[in-house]
């Protein structure tokens, strides 16, 4: 009797935690803390997330994840998708969440951190994979909002916090005003992980590396409109998290055709891939490699961008590093972890 093969080991650097709930689960957490969705049934969560645009996609993000409210739900959401993700292979995680969001929907700061960077503990002696916290910044927010989101995540830099993000309506809001927040993360230890390049183009990417000083980016994919950023992003190692088919949903790729990933990594981009919002858009980390797999990364060059961009201390970047060297990788898409779609 033949034994299963083990998933190929995978690192993923971006996924947010609020997307990653499954619709029976959301739905559960809604009920549990008297929330009523604009959907009742899987079935019905599963037609609304036809997304038309990024736009339509932030407009039903803020229709769901509203939901998920306590201390308890927190911890959940990470739990939850650190089993998931273990299943298909995931070593490493840099988790996103939106700590802004939360508290106005009722919890405190230190509530949300709290339920987050317990779950973070949980899950990786639970399921062994390492789990650490990117909260992000929501484009829209009071500059306020902003300082406080940087100031909680310094507070929490023992409990799993690694970096600062940005995210939310990327053209219509732009980086340079967040500027003040990754100032004092930077200042704080903390790296700079903003989402740029994704619903705007060189302009953003710019701001991003400049005014916030990006270690890494989320997306990045526009850069190929411009090949001296591209030269730059190689020269400089500037990983690019890129996630094919969040950006087939949104309609930030046209077709899987035309996908920018090819273009990137010809550039010498490095390319880590993640999910995004799994639950949303109807994938997993499997799909996702297989899919970068078709456009030219092979499993172990996305490992090894992400091992590359990750914001881990030492001895976690010694522990990717030994997979990447002693795991026998065969570069060939893989298909052992049973999605969950």
């Amino acid at each position: 009797m033949s034994t299963p093969m083990s998933p190929t080991p995978k690192i993923e650097l971006h996924v947010h935690l609020e997307g990653a709930v499954r619709p029976r689960a959301l739905l559960e957490i809604a009920a549990r803390n008297g929330v009523v969705l604009p959907a009742a049934t899987e079935e019905e969560l599963a037609r609304l997330y036809h997304f038309t645009d990024f736009g339509h996609f932030i407009e039903l993000w803020n229709m769901t994840t509203h939901a998920i409210q306590t201390e308890t739900d927190f911890r959940q959401v990470v739990v939850s998708y650190a089993e998931e993700a273990a299943a298909h292979g995931a070593v490493y995680i840099e988790g996103i969440f939106t700590p802004a969001e939360r508290v106005r929907s009722g919890a405190s700061w230190d509530e949300v951190f709290t339920g987050f960077c317990d779950g973070a503990a949980e899950a990786e002696q639970t399921y062994g994979v390492a789990v650490r916290l990117t909260p992000d910044i929501p484009r829209g927010f009071d500059l306020s909002d902003a300082m406080e989101t940087a100031r909680y995540a310094i507070k929490y830099r023992d409990r799993g916090v690694v970096g600062l993000g940005l995210g939310g309506q990327e053209a219509e809001y732009p980086p340079e005003p967040f500027e003040p927040a990754f100032r004092l993360a930077k200042d704080g230890g903390l790296g700079s992980v903003p989402h740029a390049g994704e619903a705007a183009g060189i302009a953003s990417i710019r701001g991003a590396l400049d005014a916030l000083r990006a270690d890494r980016l989320r997306h990045g994919i526009r850069a190929t409109e411009d090949p001296a950023l591209m030269r730059e992003l190689a020269d400089r190692e500037i990983v690019c998290d890129v996630c094919p088919v969040s950006n087939l949903r949104t309609r930030c790729a046209t077709s899987l055709e035309d996908h920018p990933l090819p273009a990137m990594l010809a550039a010498g981009v490095l390319c880590s891939i993640s999910t995004d919002d799994p639950a949303m858009f109807d994938t997993d980390l499997t799909r996702e490699y297989e899919t970068a797999a078709r456009l030219g990364c092979s499993p172990r060059a996305a490992f090894h961008a992400g091992a590359r961009g990750a914001l881990c201390d030492d001895k976690t970047r010694a522990t990717l590093d030994d997979i990447a060297a002693t795991f026998p990788w065969h570069d060939t898409p893989d298909t052992s972890a049973t999605s969950e779609r």
